[in-house]
């Protein structure tokens, strides 16, 4: 089997590096969900894969009544996913999941309910997924994509790529702006800019202006 305590010592460190609010490794053993979540998924995977299927789901479904994190044992999953708060959080059994993932809570890697066979997303690495965003269905989110907080993907998205509204748009590839406004830098999962609210907002400001003069024009 697996080397169980490599494998938390590096979960730790990396709880460390990615979270300012951990303070020692001993809160992060023993106060930190998605430390126990992942853990009780790399037991339960292990037994997935020698066909002790059910044993395999107790372990997941106690993990997720203890964390509300919920990891089938038939996800593929990298080194350095870190799940922060986590809360709510869905991985289906057939999502495959990379290297250097960040997932925040309420997110969902799901299926459409209409597919067969390979149901879930696969993300590649260094994919960051915001706060109650849903994945939902078999296709490849790119690496060194980043899908804004609440959105929706329906569809692949290639490498390099910054995703944001319900359905998911593109709004950066390659560190280029892909819509007309101006974009802030995504380094998180908040400052991430949707074209069609920045295009609402502009038309309020305009119907605003054009108000202001009628009534102005009236005196």
């Amino acid at each position: 089997m697996f080397d169980i305590f490599k494998t938390i010592r590096r979960d730790i460190n990396l709880i460390r590096q990615s979270d300012p609010a951990a303070r020692n490794a001993v809160e992060i053993l023993l106060t930190y969900p998605t430390l126990k979540a992942i853990r009780s998924y790399r037991i339960a995977h292990w037994l997935y894969k020698k066909k002790y299927f059910t044993l395999a789901r107790i372990i997941s479904q106690h993990a997720r009544n203890k964390t509300g994190i919920e990891i089938h044992p038939g996800a593929v999953i990298g080194k350095g996913l870190f799940i922060d708060h986590g809360m709510g959080v869905v991985i289906g059994e057939t999502a495959v999941i990379g290297d250097n993932c960040l997932l925040y809570q309420g997110v969902t890697l799901g299926g459409t309910g209409k597919d067969k066979g390979k149901r879930h997303p696969t993300l590649g690495n260094n994919v960051l997924v915001g706060a109650g965003a849903k994945v939902l269905g078999p296709f490849t989110v790119g690496n060194n994509v980043k899908i804004a907080a609440n959105a929706v993907v329906l569809n692949a998205i290639p490498d390099d790529c910054t995703a944001v509204g319900v359905p998911a748009r593109v709004v950066r590839r390659k560190g280029e702006r892909v819509s007309e406004r101006k974009v802030t830098q995504d380094i998180d999962q908040i400052h991430i800019p949707d074209p069609v609210s920045l295009e609402l907002c502009r038309l309020q400001a305009e119907l605003d202006g054009l108000k202001k003069e009628l009534s102005e024009l009236k005196k």
